[in-house]
């Protein structure tokens, strides 16, 4: 079974990075490297803005594919070039809309509810801020939390969410979108383990997600050592 993502900031952007191409621009999709460091820099719908180098890019890659969260895409039917795409959707059973809010959390960090619908909207299809606040409770009731519900900020009226396992990079300032689920995984302070509004699933349900979860980690797998065994033989 996958383990609990637990993100650089270097992998969050990636990984945010793959999930919007995939939603918004599919006829470019799987992503060349170039594009992908691209996609990374953007100085549109990231916040902070980065200035990645190939290298960064290709060291979060490589650390994604370790936690089966990327798939490198051998050249084929015509193109010269290796490509990279995301597997949320093998790996954690997660679909469009579910994606689409993961990545945007990844790529901007904590929102509210109306922020995430605005960002949102070239990805995936909601049918109002019910619906969002739907599937960020889905998110924020796995097993291994996607989303994290952080309360609203003093003087503020709506709620934050944000992707709970982002690990703070060093020298950053803290803030509790970062590593939000510390407490909650070890026991919160008044020993409740699960968010307000939103208690963890138990039972048949939730064991067979992770068994799916796990068999298409598996397959993931397999079809890489295939695609590997291909390559070698010249296929």
């Amino acid at each position: 079974m996958l383990g609990t993502m637990i993100l650089r900031a270097e992998e969050a952007r990636v990984l945010g990075s793959l999930v919007e191409k995939e939603l918004t621009t599919p006829q470019q999709y799987p992503l060349t490297i170039a594009a992908l460091v691209a996609a990374c820099n953007q100085a549109s719908n990231r916040d902070p803005v980065v200035d990645y180098d190939e290298v960064t890019v290709r060291s979060a890659l490589d650390d994604l594919k370790s936690q089966r969260l990327v798939r490198f895409v051998l050249p084929s039917h015509g193109r010269t070039a290796v490509r990279y795409r995301h597997i949320l959707d093998e790996t954690l059973a997660l679909d469009v809309r579910q994606r689409a809010l993961v990545g945007v959390l990844l790529l901007r960090g904590a929102q509210t509810v109306g922020e995430l619908r605005l960002r949102t909207d070239r990805m995936a299809e909601f049918g109002g801020l019910e619906e969002v606040e739907h599937e960020l409770g889905f998110l924020a009731s796995l097993a291994e939390p996607l989303a994290a519900n952080l309360g609203r900020r003093p003087g503020q009226k709506e709620e934050r969410w944000a992707y709970p396992f982002l690990s703070s990079p060093e020298g950053a300032s803290s803030d509790r979108s970062v590593a939000v689920y510390t407490d909650l995984a070890l026991g919160s302070p008044d020993g409740s383990t699960s968010l307000e509004g939103h208690p963890s699933p138990g039972g048949a349900l939730d064991e067979l997600r992770r068994e799916l979860t796990s068999l298409r980690a598996e397959v993931s797998d397999l079809r890489d050592d295939l695609n590997a065994l291909r390559a070698s033989l010249g296929g």
